[in-house]
This record gives C-alpha cells, structure tokens and sequence, in this order.
C-alpha cells in the first residue's frame, strides 16, 4: 500500500489548539462501517449508540509531566523530551535546536516556577541519534520527583504552547483523562479525553461496561510515515500490560454477545496483540502490533478514536477497521463540518 493514500486536505485552522469547553461537549461523529453512514452527535450522547452488555475498553496510563526547559553553560536556551529512565539517573531525551550540544556538556535543568533557581545538573553522556541524547542526572531523585518539579505538558508539536505556568497548569488537567492512575505515556491517548465521572457512571448504569487496559504510550507514536510504501515503515514499541481481572470482564461481555469497543488507537494494540481464540489473554510485555489496511481484527467491534493525521500509523489503524475510503469520505465530511482535529479536537465513535 502506497503511504500517500492515507493523505487528505485539512485547512490549519482545523488543527485544535485548545481543548472544548468541558469534555463531553465535544462533537462526535458517528461511522457505520458496515455501510459507512455518518450521524453527527455530541459525546455526551455516545451512549445512544450502545447497547447494554457492550464493553469499553480504556486505557488507564498517565502522562508524565515529560517536556522539560534547560540552559546550557554558554547560556542558550534548550527543550527536551524525557522518553525514559533505563538506568537510575540516567535519562534518555529528545533535545529540540541542539545541533551544537557536545558530549560532557554540562545542561542545568529549568524549575518551572522561574520564582526558583535551577538544581539539577545535567551532563551530555552520549548522542543515540534521531535527536535522541543520554543525559546524567546529578542527583539521587527519580524522574518522577524531578520532572514534577521542571515538567510541562508534553503536547504534541502542532499544539503551540511556550513555558507559560499557567497554561501548563490548564494542561496538565486536560491532557489526561480523568481514569489516568499508572504513570508512564509521553503522550496520551486522546480519544479518552472525552469522557467524565459523570458520563461512565451514566453508561455503567445503563448496562455498558468497563475494562482497562495499559499501554504507556511512546514518542513514537508521533513518528511519520516516511517510506513510499506503507509495509516498509517500522512500527514503534510501546509497554503493555492487562489483568486477570479485566481480561475475565473483556471475555464475559464477548461471550454474552456484548460488542469490544476499544476506546482509542492504543487500546486497539494491546486487544489484538493478546487475542486467541476471540479471548484475550493476561500478560505484559511489549507490542509491536502494526495495524494496517489487509489486518483482520480478532476482537475488536468498535472503536472510539480522535481525528488522526494524514500518513500516520494510526489512520492506518482506523483505515483497517472501517475502510480505507469510509474513512477518507468520513474526514471529508468532517471538514467540510468544521470538526476540530487532532488531540485536542473532536471525536469519531466506528460501529
């Protein structure tokens, strides 16, 4: 499959800079994608397309504080991205503008609240390429404690946002959903934005499910797909792990007649990567699950998703699901709706 074919036409202003108002206000566009009907909707209406004994799945991750500021000895300014602590102290990052940046340089990290002086030291330990470095941290404190104290947001590059602490603060209560308990994503997953306290106990008493699922989302989910041809792109890796206790919840509901609606692109992954037999199984691990136009999904009957961009693996994902040119007229149609795309916009429920 040609990459290119997973392109399509959105007008910037579309590209949704801040999130709606209050959560389950956003638009929701419903796809048949048996037949590729569309209905528009709102999600606080999401439940008059289920049915009792459906199972929404959910992923459970929490978004680490990961975007980070520092300033380097000549004085210049730097951004980062903690994508991991593989080894105490040490931090694998993404650095922005830091073609000049040398091993053994010396980085004093940024407090987020500039009324504080910096107090973590970091060196330059090696280059991994791609803009990836190894930072050594010079302190005896965990990424967690340390990024509370410096990190921001780590919204997606399309989202423009500077150091302001009080957008920052916005942030970090919108950009992560309200079920967030296990930290570990670099980015979240998006399509469960849209939901509230208020709005899962309404399903729940209506007869929906629940079950949860991790996957702690990496930097690679943002990567573009670069090669000519889709099959030739390499799918990024990502920590997955579902319980006993979920895994019973997911197959009772399957084995009642109950349809599987992940709720997002990552949920997606770990489904189909643990299914056997239409069960799915307990276990953790790492997924390297690519999900493309051809694949034939196990477990999964319907989706809730956000607006994904053009040739990336995740509208390959939902290209799979519906089809290829269901999804592609239900985007046309969406933008001739004004609807607001990507992490911050509007959302789409597949059934």
């Amino acid at each position: 499959m040609k990459t290119d074919e997973l392109n399509y036409n959105l007008p910037v202003e579309l590209i949704a800079q801040q999130p709606c108002g209050a959560r389950s206000e956003s638009r929701l566009l419903v796809l048949n994608r048996a037949g590729g009907e569309i209905v528009d909707s709102r999600f606080d209406h999401i439940g008059e397309f289920l049915h009792r004994g459906d199972c929404l799945v959910l992923n459970d991750t929490k978004v680490l504080p990961a975007r980070f500021f520092g300033r380097r000895a000549s004085g210049g300014k730097i951004e980062g991205l903690f994508l991991a602590e593989n080894e105490p102290g040490v931090w694998e990052v993404m650095l922005k503008n830091a073609g000049k940046v040398k091993a053994d340089e010396i980085i004093w990290l940024k407090n987020k609240d500039e009324s504080k002086a910096a107090r973590y030291k970091a060196t330059i330990a090696d280059k991994m390429g791609g803009g990836v470095y190894r930072l050594k941290i010079e302190t005896s404190e965990n990424h967690t404690a340390i990024l509370g104290e410096i990190g921001f947001p780590p919204l997606p590059p399309y989202i423009k946002r500077g150091d302001n602490l009080k957008q920052a603060e916005a942030d970090r209560m919108r950009y992560q959903t309200v079920y967030a308990c296990k930290d570990g994503s670099v980015a979240a997953p998006t399509a469960g934005l849209h939901f509230t306290d208020d709005l899962i106990g309404r399903l729940k008493e209506s007869g929906v499910g629940f079950a949860r699922i991790t996957l702690h989302i990496g930097i690679g989910t943002f990567k573009p797909v670069e090669a000519e041809n889709l099959e030739e792109h390499k799918i990024h890796r990502e920590w997955f792990c579902i319980d006993e206790e979920n895994v019973g919840i997911i197959n009772a509901a399957k084995g009642s007649g109950g349809r599987i609606i992940a709720v997002g692109t990552t949920s997606v992954r770990v489904l189909e990567t643990v299914v056997s037999d239409s069960k799915v199984k307990a276990g953790s691990g790492t997924t390297e699950l690519f999900v493309k136009p051809g694949y034939e999904f196990k477990i999964v009957d319907g989706m809730v998703t956000n607006f994904h961009l053009p040739k990336s693996t995740l509208l390959a994902l939902v290209a799979a699901f519906a089809g290829l040119e269901k999804v592609l007229a239900a985007y046309r149609y969406a933008v001739e709706g004004r609807y607001r795309f990507y992490s911050y916009g509007d959302a789409m429920l597949i059934i």
